[in-house]
């Protein structure tokens, strides 16, 4: 008897963004991660796809090396922010990779708010001159 192919749900595909948004917060590799987790950095990417469930002995493990609680990888918000004194998040679907979070990060940074509704402007210019991403594809 064949099994059926599990799809992820959506709990195992935000638990997936959220570990590889605190991994791009953290400045992390696949496989520092993995090395730390004693997994592959393949095991690590079908994590953060969703593909395969984090175990419930895995969580926390995970959250102990971000230094978050395991209440934190299931939230859709993450802190971005490198020192806890100046607090800022982001939904974690926006950190899709290593420039969406430096582009949240600085922007974050910038203290008028004249100049950042400027450069929201220009992005916003710039999408609509530019072709859509295909779902799926970088």
């Amino acid at each position: 008897m064949k099994r059926k192919k599990r799809r992820p749900n959506s709990a195992d595909i935000q638990v997936g963004e959220s570990i590889r948004a605190h991994r791009l917060i953290a400045g992390m590799s696949q496989k520092d991660l993995a090395d730390r987790l004693g997994v592959s950095f393949q095991q690590v990417q079908k994590y953060e796809k969703g593909t395969n469930r984090v175990g419930a002995g895995r969580l926390p493990q995970i959250a102990g090396i971000f230094n978050i609680p395991i209440s934190a990888l299931f939230d859709a918000n993450a802190d971005t922010s490198p020192s806890k004194s100046t607090a800022s998040t982001a939904p974690v679907r926006l950190i899709s990779d290593k420039s969406a979070l430096k582009l949240l990060t600085s922007f974050s940074d910038i203290a008028h708010p004249r100049l950042r509704r400027c450069l929201v402007n220009l992005v916003d210019a710039i999408t609509e001159i530019t072709p859509k991403k295909e779902k799926g594809r970088p």
